[in-house]
C-alpha cells in the first residue's frame, strides 16, 4: 500500500487506462500543459500529445458533443467539465443524445464514455460553482452515476467507469483531491454498482455519500461509544447497492441518509423509498433524510455552513433518531 492524494489517485487512473488502451483519451478546458485546474490531467500531454489529449475552447455543450461523437464510432472519451454547475450547458448531449443512443439505436450503439466533473461546498465558491447535481442524472435512464469518497475508491471506479461501455458521470469533490489516503499498488478496479462499509456498528446505519462519508466517520467519533455507527457508502448512486444496503439496515433497525445536495428531491429520498418498501418490518424508528436547506448555496463561509450538514449537525440527527 501507498498513500497518495484522491488526485494523484485519478491522474494514476488516467494514466494507466491510457497505457492499456489507445482508444481512450482526453477531452476538456485547460487539460493540456497546464494540466487541469485541480491538477489531475498534470504531466498527460507531455506523455500523449494533443491526439490523446485534447485541449477545447470554453464550450462545454461542444466537449460533451464532442465526446459522444467519438464515443459512438469505438473510441473511449473522458471529457472533464471544470466545476459540474457548467454541465448545464451540455444537458441536452447528455440527457438526450448520450444516454439514449443504445436504446434508440435498438443496442446497435454504445456510449462508453466519462464524464468527470467536480462539485460540492467547502471553498465559498458561492451558488454558481457549488452545486451537487447528482439527483439530476441519477433520475435519467442509461446514465450511471459515480461519487467516490476516498482516492481508493475513486482510482478504481475511474479505471471501471473507462472501461464500463455506457456514459458515466463520474463526481470528484473538490475538498477531497488534496486529502492522504492508502491506494494499493498494481491494477485493479472498484466494482460500479457495489457500495462500501466505511465503518461496522451495530445502533443505526448511516448511508452516506461523498465528503459526508467523511463527516459522518467524525461524528462517529464523537458519539462512540455510547452510540455505534454503521457508515454506508454507496459509491456509486446508479447503480446503487441496495443489497448492502437493506442488509446493514436490518442489522440496526434505524437509518440516517445524509448528502450535501439539497433534501428536496434528492438521492436520500430514492434510497429512503427502497428502505420502506424492502425493510419497513425491519425498522425500530422512522427514517431520516440530512441534506442541505433549499436555498443557493451562499458566498459567505458561516452561512455556507450554515446551510450544508456538517459533523454536529449529523450528530444530532442521530441522537434525534435514536431518542439519545
Amino acid at each position: 500500500m501507498k498513500e497518495i492524494t484522491y488526485v494523484n489517485a485519478l491522474n494514476e487512473a488516467l494514466y494507466e487506462e491510457m497505457e492499456r488502451d489507445e482508444k481512450v483519451f482526453l477531452i476538456g478546458e485547460d487539460i493540456g500543459p497546464y494540466g487541469g485546474v485541480f491538477g489531475v490531467t498534470k504531466g498527460l500531454y507531455e506523455k500523449y500529445g494533443f491526439e490523446r489529449v485534447k485541449q477545447t475552447p470554453i464550450s462545454e455543450s461542444a466537449i460533451i458533443g464532442a465526446a459522444v461523437g467519438a464515443a459512438i464510432t469505438g473510441l473511449r472519451p473522458v471529457a472533464e467539465i471544470m466545476y459540474l454547475d457548467f454541465i448545464t450547458l451540455a444537458i441536452d448531449q447528455i440527457v438526450n443524445q448520450a444516454a439514449k443512443l443504445y436504446f434508440m439505436s435498438g443496442g446497435q450503439t454504445n456510449v462508453p464514455m466519462v464524464i468527470r466533473a467536480q462539485y460540492g461546498t467547502g471553498t465559498a465558491e458561492a451558488a454558481h460553482h457549488s452545486q451537487c447535481l447528482e439527483a439530476w442524472f441519477a433520475h435519467v435512464p442509461g446514465l450511471k452515476v459515480v461519487m467516490p469518497s476516498t482516492a481508493y475508491d475513486a482510482k478504481g471506479l475511474l479505471k471501471s467507469s473507462i472501461r464500463d461501455s455506457n456514459p458515466v458521470i463520474f463526481l470528484e469533490h473538490r475538498v477531497l483531491y488534496s486529502k492522504r489516503f492508502e491506494v494499493p499498488d498494481g491494477d485493479w478496479i472498484v466494482e460500479l454498482g457495489k457500495g462500501d462499509i466505511k465503518r461496522n456498528g451495530k445502533d443505526i446505519t448511516v448511508i452516506a455519500t461523498g465528503i459526508m462519508v467523511e463527516r459522518t466517520l467524525q461524528a462517529s467519533k464523537d458519539l462512540s461509544p455510547e452510540i455505534d455507527i454503521e457508515i454506508i457508502d454507496p459509491r456509486t448512486i446508479y447503480p446503487l447497492d441496495l443489497g448492502l444496503i437493506l442488509k446493514s439496515v436490518k442489522k440496526t433497525g434505524n437509518v440516517l441518509i445524509v448528502h450535501e445536495a439539497v433534501t428536496r428531491f434528492g438521492i436520500g429520498a430514492e434510497i429512503l423509498r427502497n428502505i420502506i418498501g424492502n425493510s419497513f418490518d425491519y425498522l425500530d424508528s422512522p427514517p431520516k433524510v440530512l441534506g442541505s436547506i433549499d436555498t443557493p448555496v451562499p458566498y459567505s463561509v458561516p452561512l455556507e455552513k450554515a446551510v450544508v450538514p456538517q459533523k454536529d449537525d449529523i450528530v444530532r440527527a442521530v441522537r434525534k433518531i435514536l431518542g439519545r
